[in-house]
């Protein structure tokens, strides 16, 4: 009665207000703001199954949560063992997830529900890590894990989203022929765990990145990583002390709590791509009327035949640019008859896999259009007025184009790189002078004692190699017809003048290498993880020399066959990639600097070598519960028989490679 009374009192236009807001308030059931942010994944409260139950026949299974969940991306995360060939039907339904299998269950089997972090809170995505939900079609559960990490084998990066799974048929054909009877996916930091294996029971464990789904290794371009040896998983009792105080300082009872540790946990996969890839054609192109261009998807050891289709020519109608692979080729078209041709039709036959995976001679007919450019209204205008002069400008001289490519600053230690923009007919090494500064004299070097020669590497190319004095200067110089292209044109008049750089602006690095005295290869790496420069090891040693100052990385691979580059595996012939290390910190290089640094390349664990600066899979902080890592028996908080189960300097029971550098676990 008293709130009536209340109200009465107020002014009408009080009143009116109030009710306003009141009705405005109702109408906006947004959520509250403020508060501390929701850190905390779900948490699992119950399913059916339960855990671990036996004796199962029922293909629905029900998984409830203490909050409302999402499934994100479940047909890449979700990840059923034994495999099914038919994908369940999962979905979130509030609090609960359902998973209907679509294939018929197998007796006496042990099945796993692998849900990685595929399970979410609805509000802010914490995911729950490594939630799995085991149960038995049989009276027993298959109840034994191993563990490890795969990295990439090249540049040791954490390969994520990965299959990784086991067979019980050791036999090398089963990898190709049968699809893996329990899997697992590695997860953003490239850790693994294989769940339910049975006791005294070998198997053989592979990595497969499966782009047809099929669970076997049947396509050469698949990612793959496998090791040589089988292995029987197993199972320690350990304990672990649970303290409880009766406050913050004093202890009251120390309970001592027994569980199973599982081995092995330091499984070491490197994945690899065979470089098998599909053969075709990826492109072809006529961005000029005197050229063709053709992209191949991997090289070849043979070159294609082209055949005229709507105009005739000789067989030396084109002059044939290739790289060192052949898989990058460009036609340049001699006649002006032919390429002035606006449209050319012709045949070429070369070597594209087919269905079976094979190399088979194939024959294209290839049409290629050359379009012009549009003119510019500016020189639309010149040509019109041209036009109407009485006398009209003589068209210009049109040269042979010569690019001299060094800077006003030229290294100490480079040759001096000189392209052309057509193929040379000729060229004549007498037209070319080079000449050195004294005092302020110009003298002539003779050239017989810098050299000028056609660049391996790069097509239209030539390098001008000299032995450059620091702080010198010099100038090249080329007559008139220096060089004819094989259109006939000639090259201009060029003279280009330069410097080269002091000592004092560069540094040198020499690593002093403990592990292996030769037969491997250091690269220096950018702040990309991009080789800089090469250079062997010898006798222990690796040097460098005319760097640039700044922030550098070191990599270095077993060059096992002295061929001077990177190899990677093969699984046809066992054989696996080419070892890979990484020095573990930066290396900053100032000026005038002669830096000497010892690399053991066994100190530093494997998977903890690669610095985090260049490494695009980090780690990310986590607050992590002692407790939990101790009844895990993992000091480092990478979950039960992950990867580091008892390890604290990374693979192996000694504590790491550091200790053993005969690697154990690089099997």
């Amino acid at each position: 009665m008293k709130y009536h009374l209340t109200l009465r009192c107020l002014p009408i236009a009080i009143l009116i207000i109030s009710m306003g807001l009141l009705l405005f308030s109702c109408a906006n059931m947004s959520r509250p703001s403020g508060g501390p942010k929701d850190e905390t994944p779900p948490q699992y409260i119950k399913s059916r199954p339960l855990p671990n139950a036996c004796n199962i026949d029922g293909k629905r299974i029900e998984i409830e949560f203490d909050e409302i969940v999402q499934v994100d991306k479940p047909s890449e995360k979700i990840i059923i063992s034994p495999v099914q060939i038919s994908m369940p039907k999962i979905q979130a339904q509030g609090k609960k997830v359902r998973i209907e299998l679509q294939d018929s269950l197998l007796p006496n089997t042990t099945y796993t529900l692998d849900f990685g972090d595929a399970i979410v809170d609805n509000n802010e995505k914490n995911a729950l890590k490594g939630f799995s939900l085991s149960f038995s079609t049989g009276d027993t559960l298959d109840s034994l894990q191993i563990s490890g990490i795969l990295l990439n084998a090249e540049n040791l990066e954490p390969v994520t989203g990965m299959l990784v799974g086991v067979y019980s048929n050791i036999e090398d054909s089963a990898f190709s022929t049968l699809p893996m009877e329990r899997i697992s996916s590695s997860d953003a930091l490239g850790h693994f765990t294989i769940r339910n294996l049975k006791a005294d029971h070998p198997y053989r464990i592979f990595a497969l990145k499966d782009a047809n789904r099929n669970y076997r290794f049947d396509d050469p371009s698949e990612d793959i990583a496998f090791l040589d040896t089988a292995f029987v998983a197993y199972a320690e009792p350990k304990q672990y002390a649970d303290t409880i105080y009766t406050d913050s300082l004093t202890v009251d009872t120390i309970i001592y709590i027994d569980y199973n540790s599982f081995y092995p946990n330091d499984i070491l996969l490197m994945a690899f791509n065979e470089q098998k890839k599909n053969r075709y054609m990826e492109d072809k192109s006529r961005v000029t009327r005197n050229k063709l261009d053709f992209i191949f998807s991997t090289p070849h050891d043979s070159l294609p035949r082209i055949t005229p289709l709507n105009f005739e020519a000789d067989s030396n109608w084109y002059v044939l640019e290739s790289n060192l692979t052949n898989d990058t080729l460009s036609y340049w078209i001699k006649d002006s008859l032919v390429f002035n041709i606006d449209t050319l039709k012709l045949s070429m036959q070369y070597y594209r896999t087919d269905t079976l995976n094979n190399l088979s001679l194939c024959d294209d007919t290839l049409t290629l259009t050359y379009r012009a450019p549009k003119e510019s209204k500016s020189k639309k205008r010149r040509n019109t007025r041209n036009e109407n002069d009485s006398l009209p400008d003589a068209p210009p001289t049109v040269f042979a184009e010569m690019t001299i490519n060094v800077s006003n600053s030229h290294d100490v230690h480079k040759p001096i790189p000189i392209q052309f923009a057509t193929p040379i007919d000729s060229i004549n090494h007498s037209a070319f002078h080079l000449y050195e500064k004294q005092d302020t004299l110009w003298i002539n070097i003779p050239d017989t004692i810098y050299t000028l020669a056609p660049d391996s590497t790069r097509s239209r190319t030539y390098l001008l190699s000299h032995k450059w004095k620091p702080e010198g200067e010099y100038k090249i110089e080329a007559d008139s017809m220096a060089v004819i292209d094989m259109y006939g044109l000639h090259t201009d008049k060029v003279n280009k003048n330069f410097k080269i750089k002091s000592l004092q602006e560069y540094s040198n690095l020499y690593f002093a290498i403990m592990g292996i005295q030769d037969g491997a290869v250091v690269q220096l790496l950018d702040g990309g993880d991009k080789p800089v420069v090469n250079a062997p090891v010898l006798e222990g040693g690796a040097e460098f020399t005319y760097l640039k100052p700044g922030t550098y990385y070191a990599r270095m691979y077993i060059d096992s066959n002295n061929n001077g580059k990177y190899d990677t595996g093969n699984y046809a012939l066992k054989l696996q990639p080419e070892e890979v290390y990484y020095y573990p910190q930066a290396l900053e290089l100032r000026a005038f600097w002669n830096v000497e640094q010892d690399w053991n390349i066994y100190q530093t664990a494997i998977d903890r070598q690669k610095p985090n600066a260049i490494k695009k899979n980090k780690p990310k902080e986590e607050k992590k519960d002692k407790k939990e890592d101790e009844e895990n028996d993992d000091p480092y908080g990478y979950g039960s028989g992950n990867a580091y189960g008892n390890t604290p300097g990374g693979y192996g029971s000694s504590g790491g490679y550091g200790s053993n550098p005969s690697f154990p676990t690089r099997r």
